[in-house]
This record gives structure tokens, sequence and C-alpha cells, in this order.
């Protein structure tokens, strides 16, 4: 009697906890970004120099490199919900000192770059930046194995690993979108002042999170019990699928912001170098970007669907090998072949413009990238057990490979030219495939991974 009263609670309890999962997926991607598409106001001040219009992405994923090994360690001294509470308040700091760039800070100069003074609101936008980078990797650090092991791990793990994706990438559409309609058309008057609205919303939408986190229950296998430590003999560091996973995490994470990033700059460019898009580029640019990452809302649902039946595996072997068709495609297509993509602007509302052909397969890698995250996920955790948590936070510090190549994609690109920089793409896309293929079998069965096989407490 008293174990069938308790299992329908627990099921209950179990799916608010997915829920409330899902909606910290989207939150991550909204302040996420925010960075690539503000880069072009930045951009634009720095005489069109995308490398350091990338500079807030950068910061935004270095922090990652700092905080992916504390961030794990905080699920299991305060566990998830606490860690998800301390990053939601981390963000809205993060965010007021975004906004305060816009602010205070633009009249005086602090150095300066190629010859061009740097505004101090600068670096005041960099901290803010790099403060934000904190709230989104203790959230990742607390989303991807909460639903992994809500779903029971294996494929039920990352078919809620992909559902929850999928509102991230929702919410990852209607951050460019928005950002763009603000900005219209870059010009000297272009300040992070367009933008505070949104900044704005994301404190509220913060604030409103921390409120229900507040009420919600969320397990916690993870924490420690008592207070002493759990050592063992081993570590995430000796599975060889988990090292290549982890050199996979940060790849993909460049390729998944790389794309649409450099993008965005190539599209917004109103130079010789650009896309030659009359009018308000920076609307257009954000536009079509929007479809990449409302297509990896689509790709993510469609994974959630068939991830029961399709392995993590195969589904990373088929997208990697697409995109890599796709990008080939759009580097050797002529920028004089053109067609139609939705924009939007504030005063012209949504409608069509004539981009070049190769943004509109560029943007199709969106239904590639959109799988990968949980596939390499799933497939470096597959037979951690206890090791679990601890390479979680090994992961959530590799995504400062969003930041880091990115940044040498558009230096590349400030060099030789936009197209030619996403051959850096087609490489990493490469090793994922090599990933899916060799990388990700087991060969590390040998190693005791119960909690009860090998733990030594002190």
């Amino acid at each position: 009697m008293k174990k069938s009263a308790t299992a329908p609670s627990a099921q209950r309890g179990n799916i608010v906890a997915i829920i409330a999962m899902f909606f910290l997926f989207a939150m991550i991607s909204f302040v996420t970004n925010l960075a690539a598409p503000i880069g072009t106001i930045w951009g634009y001040k720095f005489e069109g120099n995308s490398m350091l219009g990338m500079m807030g992405n950068m910061m935004n994923f270095a922090a990652y490199l700092f905080m992916g090994i504390p961030a794990g360690n905080l699920l299991t001294r305060i566990g998830y919900k606490k860690t998800a509470l301390w990053a939601m308040a981390v963000g809205v700091a993060g965010l007021f000192v975004q906004w305060l760039s816009g602010v205070v800070g633009a009249d005086v100069t602090f150095g300066s770059v190629g010859g061009t003074a740097v505004p101090l609101n600068f670096y005041i936008y960099l901290l803010g930046a790099f403060i934000c980078g904190f709230c989104v990797c203790m959230l990742n650090t607390v989303v991807n194995p909460m639903l992994n092991l809500l779903g029971g791990g294996g494929n039920r793990g990352n078919q809620l690993i992909q559902t929850g994706g999928s509102l991230n990438s929702l919410s990852g559409t209607l951050t460019p979108l928005f950002v763009g309609a603000l900005i219209g058309a870059l010009s000297p008057a272009t300040t992070m002042g367009n933008v505070a609205p949104l900044l704005w919303i994301a404190m509220g939408v913060f604030a409103f999170a921390f409120i229900v986190i507040t009420f919600v229950s969320i397990p916690e296998p993870n924490l420690s019990k008592g207070s002493g430590k759990i050592k063992y003999s081993h570590s995430p560091w000796n599975f060889r699928h988990t090292v290549f996973g982890v050199i996979g995490i940060f790849f993909y994470v460049g390729i998944e912001i790389g794309i649409p990033g450099t993008l965005n700059f190539y599209l917004a460019d109103q130079s010789a170098n650009g896309a030659g898009i009359v009018g308000e580029a920076s609307a257009v640019a954000g536009g079509v970007v929007a479809i990449y990452w409302l297509l990896m809302l689509v790709g993510r649902l469609v994974s959630s669907v068939i991830s029961g039946k399709v392995s993590s595996r195969t589904q990373l072997i088929v997208v990697s090998m697409t995109a890599i068709v796709l990008i080939c495609v759009a580097i050797f297509l002529p920028t004089e072949f053109r067609v139609s993509m939705p924009a939007y602007s504030a005063t012209d509302g949504f409608s069509m413009a004539e981009v070049p052909a190769k943004a509109m397969f560029l943007v199709l890698c969106g239904l590639c990238t959109s799988v990968m995250w949980g596939g390499i996920f799933n497939l470096a955790v597959e037979g951690l057990g206890k090791y679990t948590a601890q390479a979680s936070g090994i992961f959530m510090m590799m995504v400062v490979g969003g930041g880091i190549m990115p940044l040498i994609q558009n230096a590349i690109a400030n060099g030789v030219g936009y197209m030619v920089s996403y051959w850096l793409v087609v490489a990493m896309l490469a090793y994922l495939f090599f990933y899916g293929t060799v990388g990700c079998k087991n060969v590390n069965k040998d190693i005791p991974v119960d909690e009860t096989s090998d733990p030594r407490n002190l």
C-alpha cells in the first residue's frame, strides 16, 4: 500500500522537475545569444572589426573555463536547486552590468586598438558578459545531468535533453531577432542603449524564474550526505570516450556559435567585404540568423521523437556529415547567387530580403547542430556512473570553445574573408564525425563505476 501510494507522488515530482529544467534550458540560450548580435554594435564602433565585436561572446564563454569545475563541485555541495538559484542571481547581476555599459563610460577612453580609441564602457560591457558566463555555466551544469538522470540515461535521457533543447532553441531564435529589430541599421548613433529594453526583460525573466524554482522540488542525487568527503580511485579522465567527448564539446560549441555569429557579421557588414545588403542590414542579419536557431528548434523536436529508436551515435554521424556538405556548398557558392529570406525590423515588421544564397545553406546547418550537444553529452557520460557529476563540470569548462573558436574564426574572417573562415568549422565537424564513428566507444569498462564498488570515505 505504502509503495503504491508513493510511486504516483514521485512521478509527479519528476514531471515538475523536468519542466523546471526545461525552463532553465530556455534561459541559458536567452542570455548566451545576446552576445553575438550585440557584438555588431561594438564591431561597427571599431571600424568593422568583427573579431573585437565577438569579444563579448568570448568573455561569456571564457567564464566556463573558470567556473566549469567549481560548478560541478557545487552540485555535490549545495545541490541542483541551490546551484540554479545562485546562477540566476548571478545572471541578473551580469545583465545589469551590461545595461550599465550603455549609461556610463562612453566618453572616457582607455587605451586603443589599431589606432581606434577604446571607450571605458566597452570594458564594462565585457565584464557584464563575463559575469553572465558564470550564470549560464552553472545553469548548464545543472540542466544536462539532471535531464539525463530524470530520463534514466541512455536514449531516454538523450530524448529529454533534446526536448529541453527545443525550448533552448526557441529562446535562441527570438534573441537575435529582437536584437536585430532594436538595432535596425548600424550608425554612429547606435549604442547599448538601443538594446536596453531586452536586457531589462531578461533581468525580469530571471527574477521570475528565481521565484518559481524556489518553490519547485528538485531531486538531489549527488548532494553529499554528512561532512565527510568521498574520494574515488579513478576520474572521468580515465575514460577514453569521455576525454574524446570533452574535446568534442569544445569543438561543438565553437561550431554552434561560430556558424550564426560569423554569418551575423557577414550580413550586417555593409562594406565591400560584407553581403551587400542595402538598408537595415542588422535587422536583416538578425532575422536570417534567427532562422538558424529556429531550425535548431525543429531539429531538436524531431530528435526528441526519434531518439527512443535512433541512437545518439547514429544521429551524430549523420548530422556531422550533412553539415560538412552544407558548409562546403556555402563556401563555394558565388555571392551573386541570391535568395529571399524572412527579415524583421521595428519600422517595416516582417518582410522578405534578398541575401546571398550561401546564407541559406549556413542557416540549414541549424538542423544539424541541433542534436549534437545532447548526442555528444549522452555518449560521453555513458557508463560513467558515479563519475557523471564530476564529468559534467569538465564538460562545462570546455564550453569555453564557444568563445575561443568563433574568435579565431573571426580573426580569419578579418584577414582573408568571411567564407574562408568556415573551413575551420569544417575541420571541427570532421572531428565530430570521428567521435561518432570511433571515439565514442567505451574501452574502459573494467573501471568500477557503481557507488558501492569503490568509494573511500575519509
